[in-house]
């Protein structure tokens, strides 16, 4: 290219990054704080756990199966929830939804014993099970693939944050035991539950479904989107055309061998993920048995700031080589180390060291996932697909909290459970290495040679 070509090229580079950059700032501050009352709803009962047990009669079993039933109403009800937000459109059903799962969960603090914990545990999981998926999928409406593994990252990064934050908060809301005739776990569900309710209102006002309802963004910017995004999608098409037919049914087109080897990966990821969630605090005090409550939050913040750490840097280390395979596949094995450490001493050092790994070879393996199924997937079963395998794969996240719950039961130890779903984790990056990824996907500068200004209008 001569000189004379490659300044409209160094121009449009610097158009895409103003536009992307300015996404990042209007939506992904939003979204993550969103996303940290989401998943702080979805955890707190691994808190409240610390106490609950004794005051509803409930055995680790039956604690498990609380967070199990969770689970299976939010997989039953995830691909559904999704095709809801395609027809309503993602403003007002993630407002709807978070109103709805924000006053679930914070009737829970109303249970009186297992089976009205099981109920609005469930409930809880119906209103939620949208919220995830649907985000996912969002994002893919206003970010080019380039960006998307530091977006997911930066919008999964609430996962840990809200770890590290509800551990050191949570451990001081059940010392408010017995203030105004209140349980200490009562008062985590009725702090924790209400902002999601209070947020719910402002998605209503604040998103916009599209990039082209964006009032905030100006004309200049809507079509430097727009052109990147269209020239996003020229790659996907290209690259899947060999097994592309245009007849292909939406269903036909979710249910291939690639979709389900993503689905089974992700199930042997979301056990680890959901024993990260429930069982972190209870396995800390298994290891401290004479600590507080409010030591034991502390304790359980600390693998979630190594986390913050490693998932940025991985993923920005993707993003830098352009490779998704090896930065998938590596932080599963690096979580399976971890738990088998974890379960292989009785040293509380070590055995914390054992749950950072896990921590962070986790939630960094799910941020650097999500970049790649939805290249997978026509754009037409894109919103369907994400949440076959978020749902799918979520069978996951309801078989460990009662597996792993059963088997303290049954040993008296946490260490069965461990080695469960650390197998698990090796068998997971078995799967994502014989997934055909294709090379992540250079930043799709546009060439306005090949752009037509047809293309770009609104």
């Amino acid at each position: 290219m001569n000189q004379v070509d490659s300044q409209p090229h160094k121009a449009q580079s610097a158009a895409e990054q103003s536009v992307i950059n300015k996404l990042f700032r209007r939506l992904i501050v939003f979204l993550f704080i969103l996303f940290v009352f989401s998943f702080l709803d979805r955890i707190n009962i691994g808190f409240a756990g610390l106490t609950m047990g004794q005051d509803l009669g409930l055995s680790s079993t039956m604690f498990g199966l609380a967070a199990t039933l969770f689970y299976v109403t939010y997989v039953i009800f995830g691909i559904p929830s999704n095709i809801m937000l395609s027809i309503v459109g993602a403003r007002r059903w993630i407002a709807t939804i978070m109103v709805l799962w924000g006053i679930a969960s914070t009737c829970t603090l109303f249970a009186t014993g297992p089976t009205s914990l099981y109920v609005l545990r469930m409930i809880v999981g119906i209103t939620e099970a949208g919220f995830l998926p649907g985000i996912l999928v969002y994002l893919t409406y206003w970010f080019p693939a380039y960006y998307r593994a530091r977006a997911n990252a930066l919008f999964m990064i609430a996962m840990p944050v809200t770890m590290a934050i509800g551990s050191l908060v949570s451990g001081y809301i059940l010392a408010l035991d017995g203030v105004l005739n209140l349980k200490g776990w009562q008062w985590l569900f009725l702090l924790e539950g209400i902002p999601s309710v209070l947020l719910g209102v402002v998605v209503w006002f604040y998103l916009d479904d599209t990039p082209a309802k964006a009032k905030w963004l100006s004309a200049e910017e809507k079509s430097s989107l727009q052109a990147m995004m269209e020239a996003d999608k020229r790659q996907q098409t290209a690259a899947a055309a060999p097994r592309q037919t245009s007849s292909r049914s939406l269903w036909r087109e979710v249910f291939t061998p690639i979709v389900l080897m993503y689905t089974l990966a992700y199930f042997c990821l979301t056990n680890t993920l959901s024993a990260i969630n429930i069982w972190t605090p209870q396995i800390l005090q298994s290891f401290n048995q004479n600590s507080s409550n409010i030591v034991i939050g502390i304790l359980a913040a600390i693998p979630q700031i190594c986390t913050i750490a490693g998932m940025v840097w991985w993923s920005k280390r993707s993003d830098r080589l352009q490779e998704r395979k090896r930065h998938t596949a590596l932080p599963y094995l690096f979580a399976a180390a971890g738990w088998l450490l974890a379960s292989a001493t009785h040293h509380s050092l070590i055995q914390l060291l054992g749950i950072i790994m896990a921590s962070v070879g986790s939630f960094t393996a799910m941020a650097i996932f999500w970049t790649t199924p939805d290249r997978a997937i026509s754009l037409e079963a894109r919103a369907v697909g994400i949440a076959l395998i978020n749902a799918t794969g979520n069978i996951g996240s309801a078989v460990s909290p009662l597996l792993i719950g059963w088997l303290k039961d049954l040993t008296g130890s946490f260490n069965s459970g461990l080695y469960f779903v650390a197998g698990l984790l090796v068998i997971g990056a078995l799967l994502v290495w014989r997934i055909p990824m294709n090379a992540a996907q250079r930043r799709s500068t546009v060439n306005h040679d090949k752009i037509t200004g047809d293309e770009l209008a609104p």
